[in-house]
């Protein structure tokens, strides 16, 4: 009997270390660690093998093992056919097809679920032809800026240099976001294939994945992955007998949110403290070491390889609107079910919150969500019936993002969270630019004032001016952005600061 226990970080907090300890004591038992399927107010989430396909159970404990296997389908915890979830029934899994799946270091495993189709595909091709088809895809980066996959790679090929450079950014800092997490933990391989791809693309024969230092179990997973990926020749000088090259290595970043901005990540990856890059060149043109870099997301480079096995409109076919494919909704906050959920662009927000993410946990009303991490603006309930897409979302000053959704109920004061956004850009900033490294310290000394009821309409317009000056005068988003949440608070929520509430239109 296999029955697959997860071996994600999230789960292992969970206890599932001792939940996989528990069943491979029971008599007959082959325990196989697979990654989460992302459903995580049910985790640790047992899946057993069954002529009638997989059968799942959760959350369980280590207790729970052997009246798992002794009651079968009777028991307390069964969830029922893992098809038949309606958390999973309603996913359009292309880029997490296989993630919860598949044993995660299995290389036989990847393959027989379709895994190197994409890369097999692409060694027959030309580069244009590959960088044509993740254009026609209309994949867009998902590390939050949201600019096109295939103009970025196109830019790279365009250059003549000597070396060219992939760079996968892992560094997932927002609030809220554990897709990079879960996809590196549960389908090493596919990123592992996605950067392959994108090196035949542009040229490129050296690859990093830039991974943040707070992931230490996703790094253990991906090394054993890449030295399996060595051995199996699919990394290397001759890909596959293509008498084709790709290197890959692991860079571990140091713990400075600004190391997500893709400039600050390259300075970093180069020895050098974070700081961002001023902007033109581009890293497209000059990026690492001085060289054509492709930069992308771990999910914008694990989805390539479902693109090039299925074809550009296979994932052009879904989303809406300008927003193509899939969009990785990771819900957290205050959910009462929190999770990844893989879904086409143009949900509205209040299906995701109420019919998929049912409310919140603690049963009151939603006051805020954030939309992309810290430095997106906070939606009110009045915009909840917005499409989640890249342009709509955009007309609110909102953002998708990495696709955090972070959800609070009506107990938080969103005063504080405004100080809080201040506070954070303080900490993280790099201090190259005056706006984002001043601007935030005053930014919350003045919401502070505010807060205790110091000249507060005074203080009002001058937080107001100072979030102006900051969207204006910064380099990069990390000051450019912050305003955002907290403009958003105040004009939402003014009676949190001790403000009169905005007028409504007659």
């Amino acid at each position: 009997m296999k029955v697959y226990v997860p071996h994600d970080a999230s789960s292992l907090s969970l206890g599932a270390d001792e939940v996989a300890e528990a069943f491979s004591r029971q008599d007959g038992v082959d325990v196989v660690r697979n990654g989460s399927r992302g459903l995580y107010w049910l985790e640790p989430m047992v899946e057993i093998e069954t002529p009638q396909g997989r059968h799942a159970y959760g959350p369980v404990a280590a207790a729970d093992a052997a009246a798992i296997i002794k009651q079968s389908v009777s028991h307390p915890l069964f969830l029922g056919p893992v098809e038949e979830i309606p958390a999973l029934k309603i996913q359009n899994r292309l880029t997490f097809a296989r993630c919860g799946v598949i044993e995660a270091l299995s290389l036989d495993d990847y393959k027989s679920h379709g895994g190197f189709a994409g890369l097999e595909k692409a060694l027959k091709l030309a580069p244009q032809q590959i960088v044509d088809a993740v254009k026609a895809s209309g994949l867009r980066g998902r590390g939050g800026a949201a600019f096109p996959a295939g103009i970025k790679w196109q830019t790279v090929l365009t250059c003549v240099a000597d070396k060219k450079y992939i760079v996968c950014n892992a560094d997932e800092g927002d609030s809220g976001t554990f897709a990079d997490r879960m996809i590196i933990e549960g389908d090493p391989f596919c990123l592992i294939e996605g950067m392959i791809i994108a090196g035949l693309a542009v040229g490129a024969t050296q690859g990093y994945v830039y991974l943040r230092s707070e992931y230490p179990n996703a790094r253990g997973i991906l090394q054993q992955a890449i030295d399996t990926a060595y051995a199996s020749h699919y990394l290397g000088s001759n890909l596959c007998g293509s008498g084709k090259g790709f290197d890959l290595e692991i860079r571990v970043g140091a713990g400075a949110y600004i190391c997500g901005e893709e400039t600050a990540l390259l300075e970093s990856l180069e020895g050098k403290r974070g700081m961002i890059r001023y902007k033109p060149p581009l890293p497209a043109i000059k990026g690492l070491f001085g060289r054509p870099t492709v930069v992308n997301n771990v999910i914008t480079l694990t989805t390539v390889p479902f693109i090039l096995a299925n074809g550009a409109e296979a994932y052009s076919n879904h989303g809406a609107g300008k927003s193509r494919g899939t969009l990785t909704v990771q819900l957290a906050g205050n959910a009462k079910r929190p999770g990844l959920y893989e879904l086409d662009f143009g949900i509205p927000l209040r299906k995701l919150l109420y019919d998929i993410g049912g409310g919140t946990a603690t049963g009151r009303p939603i006051k805020a969500v954030q939309c992309g991490g810290p430095l997106g603006a906070y939606l009110h309930e009045s915009q909840f019936d917005l499409p989640l897409t890249y342009e709509d979302l955009a007309t609110e000053k909102a953002m998708v993002g990495h696709g955090g959704v972070v959800v609070f109920d009506d107990t938080v004061n969103m005063a504080e969270q405004a100080r809080y956004a201040m506070e954070f850009c303080a900490v993280e900033s790099c201090g190259k630019c005056t706006p984002c490294r001043v601007g935030s310290v005053r930014g919350e000394e003045v919401i502070k004032k505010i807060i205790r009821g110091e000249n507060v309409a005074e203080n009002r317009v001058l937080l107001e001016d100072l979030c102006e000056t900051m969207i204006d005068g910064s380099l990069c988003a990390m000051g450019g952005m912050t305003p955002f949440p907290v403009l958003s608070a105040l004009q939402f929520w003014p009676e949190d600061f001790g403000l009169a509430p905005a007028r409504k239109a007659a």
